[in-house]
């Protein structure tokens, strides 16, 4: 009894196997160049950042955490706050954050003073 299996012809293979390889290249690519910068969002900082304490909407309190909608502090001293912390309450995110996450936050939070 013969084993009579039909070959696929050396091109469909090479026909398939491309198609696949440009499939997978073209899902992984990405329509953005490599070299344009990411923007930070301020909100997701805040949230995974400085929501527990201060709230969603600067208001909590908690571990007197201060109420930021009432906050005098200009958009520098916030950040110098953020970056240093503050009377042994508030954390330092120096070495947590980065200084364009720690910017990107801090004026999310002068948009919740102006909400009052």
């Amino acid at each position: 009894m013969q084993n009579k299996t039909k070959r696929v012809p050396f091109g469909w293979k090479f026909a398939s196997l491309f198609t696949i390889l440009l499939l997978i290249v073209a899902a992984c690519s990405s329509d953005e160049p490599s070299n344009t910068p990411k923007v930070i969002s301020g909100v997701t900082v805040f949230r995974d950042n400085c929501m527990n304490c201060h709230g969603a909407d600067g208001n909590l309190g908690m571990n007197g955490a201060k109420r930021l909608p009432e906050s005098t502090l200009t958009l520098e001293e916030r950040i110098q706050v953020v970056t240093e912390g503050r009377n042994n309450v508030m954390p330092a995110f120096k070495t947590l954050l980065s200084e364009q996450k720690i910017k990107a936050a801090v004026e999310y939070t002068m948009q919740l003073s102006d909400r009052k």
